[in-house]
């Protein structure tokens, strides 16, 4: 369907996504809209008879469209089934006359076959002509030509049931990648005053204020203004852990309140909030698709060609070439031959497998833009890591506390607090935050800042300096130098040194497992890149275990030590950088993988990814490339397992060991084999 669209005049571009049934559409100015959808519903029809071509907007409220999929067509072909079983039943138990018998299987075979026969049909007709239809077509309509009556009406009915089973187990799948992204909001309640309004969440707007009830899902990104609870984070980072919400924190739409009531000032239109764009990222994977995908599709265009032709050369050949070779007997082993040529296992189960990768990869909270990037990750050489945000928390606190001459910590603290309450810079947030009680600012007399040394303040009378060492030096203070890997802050008190505070980034708890789960996988070559000062960065790559550290980098320079690896690498691997903030967006998209920390990332770093890691933990690095293996892994199992199977019977079938029956098995219990082997991949939670 996307090639036929796509060859449209006026089409740019076109991508169906599987998990939503839409189908993305990009055209040219000025193309007039109706003409196009009476061409597009015109391949589609062609393709596939009976899915129906609806605009979005039109959308609502409709059935499912795909033909088959709802429970009155399952229903119609449960009837069918057991109809045409019953006349199938009597032929076989029953000894009818030959010309009854006949009547009998005919009856059965176009009871449950007509519909594949009918598609058989315009699929000639529209030039689609190596089709599974065509096929089992020509394989039964043959089988009854030499008398194989039974044979003939069993591979119809068992094709049918096989097709049944195909629709529910890939039906079944799509619900289950679906529900794991189940996170869109069905209305927002927006508060005017004294009232409540129950309105779409496209309708509000930034500003506005939205009340969150227990048990609903927060609808749009902001910040709470009003009361307190605890939220389920699971559908956006796969975390089951609440989180608590009080004013002042960010709420992201796709939480769900758990008990208390929320009031939230929205920060970003629904468009572009969280859930909005998790949910564009999710259903435009389906458009990027990996390497075996696309060789499995073209592998299918030429195979079942050269599979009808070689048939065709079986049943005509040894007749006319090989004494005593009966006709009847090649033309049934060619028959044989076709049922079990169909490609449906691999063209089903592989884009399957990569589906419910990306389906899996999302439940813990990584969302992977391409089913080509997570196969990507099965060559990965390198890791690169941004410093800031990414393996550290990118939030400055109080680590070390040294008093001296005879003051203790907690007064040194409070010192330094008093200090600090009136600036905003993130270091004086630190130490405020550190000293955990309330200041009364009431004992601040008077309060002076120093640009580029600190402050200067009188507390209940004392003077109190807080600063770098030029401000201890020019205010004549004696102090004791501090070595330590963080920004030093020093402390006098009516002109004597009472100590310094340390302040330092934290380390992400799980960044040395993130380094060693990437050893275990065989991935020795991990690069920390950060714009810090040398001691600080080699301190942090070293306490990680990270194997190259590179510090003092511009934007400019991670983009230049990237392309350097690019040299240096293999043919197939690839290079992977994890960031998280703005000024990783150009290194981002410049590596082979960009890897973006989405729960408190930047949204340019998100858009420049490739994959996204909700939670914001490192260590997600390695499950994504974990589950790109098991992804793989099942993958190529399925298409070892189609294609062996296949040449077997269709090996058999040549040398005339393998009947019709064996063939039924061949296509349609290996496909169903397939599908359900693919669904293993959903299962991440051992991953």
């Amino acid at each position: 369907m996307e090639a036929g669209i796509k060859s449209l005049e006026g089409i740019k571009e076109a991508s169906i996504d599987f998990v939503s049934k839409k189908m993305k559409l990009e055209t040219e100015a000025g193309e007039d809209l109706d003409e196009l959808m009476m061409k597009i519903e015109k391949i589609v029809t062609r393709i596939e008879p009976g899915v129906i071509v609806v605009p979005e907007q039109d959308a609502a409220g409709r059935k499912e469209s795909v033909a088959g999929e709802e429970p009155d067509g399952r229903r119609r072909v449960i009837l069918r089934l057991a109809a045409g079983g019953i006349l199938f039943a009597a032929g076989l138990l029953v000894d009818f006359a030959p010309w009854l018998e006949l009547s009998v299987f005919l009856a059965s075979y176009l009871i449950v076959g007509w519909d594949v026969l009918l598609r058989a049909a315009k699929g000639i007709l529209s030039g689609q002509v190596f089709s599974e239809h065509f096929l089992m077509s020509i394989a039964t309509i043959g089988a009854f030509f030499v008398g194989a009556y039974p044979e003939g009406a069993a591979v119809m009915i068992f094709y049918l049931v096989g097709e049944l089973f195909e629709d529910m187990a890939v039906d079944h799948s799509r619900k289950s990648i679906s529900s794991l992204m189940d996170i869109r909001p069905d209305y927002a309640n927006l508060k005017k005053g004294p009232d409540m309004l129950r309105v779409s969440p496209e309708e509000v707007r930034i500003g506005d204020l939205i009340v969150i009830k227990p048990g609903e899902k927060i609808p749009l990104d902001g910040k709470v203004v009003e009361g307190a609870s605890s939220v389920d984070t699971s559908a956006l980072t796969g975390e089951s852990m609440p989180r608590e919400l009080e004013p002042g924190m960010l709420a992201l739409s796709g939480f769900v309140n758990k008990n208390g009531v929320l009031t939230v000032e929205v920060t970003k239109e629904f468009g572009e909030s969280t859930v909005s764009k998790i949910l564009d990222l999710v259903q435009n994977a389906s458009s990027r698709k990996a390497p075996t995908e696309n060789f499995i599709t073209k592998f299918a265009r030429y195979y079942t060609p050269a599979v009808v032709f070689s048939a065709l050369a079986l049943a005509v050949i040894p007749p006319l070439a090989v004494p005593g070779a009966q006709f009847k007997e090649w033309l049934y082993r060619a028959l044989v031959f076709l049922v079990v040529s169909c490609p449906c296992a691999l063209v089903i189960s592989v884009p399957l497998g990569f589906f419910g990768g990306i389906g899996g990869a999302s439940k813990r909270g990584i969302l992977v833009k391409g089913s080509n990037f997570l196969e990507a990750l099965n060559y990965v050489e390198t890791v690169v890591f941004d410093k800031t945000g990414t393996l550290t928390k990118g939030a400055f606190a109080v680590t070390e506390i040294n008093a001296a001459n005879g003051f203790d910590r907690e007064e040194l603290l409070e010192l330094a607090a008093y200090a600090e309450s009136y600036s905003n810079h993130p270091i004086a947030f630190s130490i405020v935050e550190a000293y955990g009680r309330e200041i009364d600012k009431a004992k601040i007399m008077k309060h002076q800042e120093i640009p580029g040394q600190g402050v200067k303040v009188r507390v209940d009378g004392r003077e109190i300096l807080a600063g770098n060492t030029r401000l201890m030096e020019n205010e004549g203070i004696d102090f004791a130098w501090t070595e330590g890997f963080g920004t030093v802050v020093y402390v006098a008190a009516d002109r004597k040194y009472a100590g310094s505070i340390l302040i330092s980034d934290k380390i992400k708890e799980d960044s040395a497992d993130a380094i060693r789960q990437l050893k275990a996988l065989g991935i020795s070559n991990t690069v920390m890149l950060t714009g810090d000062i040398k001691s600080v960065g080699e301190k942090i790559g070293k306490q990680l275990g990270v194997g190259e550290v590179f510090t003092e980098m511009l934007p400019a320079d991670k983009v230049d030590r990237i392309e350097s690896m690019e040299i240096k690498k293999s043919s197939k691997g690839k290079i992977v950088f994890v960031g998280d903030g703005i000024n990783d967006a150009p290194v981002l998209a410049r590596a082979d993988i960009g890897i973006a920390m989405g729960g408190l990332g930047s949204d340019a770093a998100i858009e420049a990814a490739d994959i996204v890691i909700m939670t914001d933990e490192p260590s997600k690095v390695a499950t994504a490339i974990r589950i790109a293996k098991k992804t793989r892994l099942i993958v190529i199992q399925n298409i070892v397992f189609a294609l062996g199977v296949k040449v077997f019977f269709l090996i058999l079938g040549a040398f005339g060991v393998a009947t019709m029956w064996e063939a039924v098995f061949a296509d349609i219990g290996v496909a169903l084999l397939a599908i359900f082997n693919a669904l293993r991949v959903m299962n991440t939670k051992n991953v």
